[in-house]
């Protein structure tokens, strides 16, 4: 007889995306394996810092739980595979990577600089940028890449390594 239930695993990310001071981080138990179903987006905090869990077909990552345009809690977005979808401007986000999938509708740059304008529907045309401090704000705001945090799973507890 087999046994079918599934143990989740980590997933792997790029090492030069590791969150500052996670190298030398305890790890702390945040959260029973069984209560991160696949598919699912769960926020923890641990002292005022909220971390999203992200059980993926990669596995389980940490990152923090706010989107890298403008912050937005992405623990309330939606899980597509290796894609969490923001709940404010629309930006998708690949967990995989750490790079965005869509730049969010707002515009903005890229992790690497490069500008995107402000989205507008196939076949209309470009959205005009008012003028302003608000569209210079969108125009200079920067996607950042997820910042990941090393994950374990004992006794079936998730662990994360986090920063005092």
């Amino acid at each position: 007889m087999t046994d079918t239930t599934s143990v989740p695993r980590v997933a792997a990310f790029r090492p030069r995306l590791l969150a500052p001071g996670a190298a030398d981080a305890d790890y702390r138990p945040v959260l029973a394996a069984d209560d991160l179903p696949p598919g699912a987006l769960i926020r923890v905090t641990v002292n005022e810092q909220d971390v999203l869990l992200a059980h993926t077909p990669n596995g389980i990552y940490a990152v923090d739980d706010r989107c890298p345009h403008m912050a937005a809690p992405l623990s309330i977005g939606v899980l597509d595979g290796c894609i969490v979808a923001c709940p404010l401007h629309n930006g998708r986000f690949d967990l995989e990577s750490g790079d965005p999938a869509q730049m969010p509708t707002t515009g903005g740059l890229d992790p690497d600089g490069v500008y995107h304008p402000t989205w507008s529907p196939p076949g209309s045309p470009d959205k005009p940028e008012p003028p302003g401090k608000k569209a210079e704000a969108r125009r200079l705001t920067r996607i950042r890449r997820f910042r990941y945090y090393p994950v374990r799973i004992r006794s079936g507890q998730i662990e994360i390594a986090l920063p005092d």
